[in-house]
Parts: structure tokens; sequence; C-alpha cells
């Protein structure tokens, strides 16, 4: 059975090799990731990893919320 002139085993081979190209092989860069993350949210992020301190997260979260409020 042929669909177009090909065998319908390569139409499924080349939209599988397109859907593989383009989702394992072209992955999402973890500084591309950290751009699409809001700044607070990286903030959070910081603090939950211990490399800010508390004080230096209250006003860095003032800032924050102060600074998207003017916006």
């Amino acid at each position: 059975m042929y669909c177009y002139g090909m065998h319908w085993f390569w139409w499924v081979f080349w939209v599988l090799l397109w859907i593989m190209f383009f989702s394992f092989l072209m992955p999402v860069r973890r500084t591309t990731y950290r751009k699409m993350q809001s700044p607070l949210k990286l903030l959070q992020t910081r603090y939950a990893a211990g490399e800010i301190t508390s004080q230096e997260y209250e006003e860095r979260r003032t800032k924050l919320l102060r600074d998207e409020h003017v916006k």
C-alpha cells in the first residue's frame, strides 16, 4: 500500500524523526530558561538554595515589588 509514492512506514519514520529533532535535540538551555522566569521567582529560588540571606531576600523582594507597582 502506497501513499503519494512512499510506503506509509516512511511517512511515519520522517514524522517521528522531525518530532525527535525538535524535541530532544534542541532542548531549552538553562540560561534561556532563567530568562523566562520572573525576577521574583528567581529571587525565591536563590533564597531557598541558601545563596542569599533573609535580610538580602527581604530587601530585594521589597524593591522588586515596589518597581512592579511603579510600572
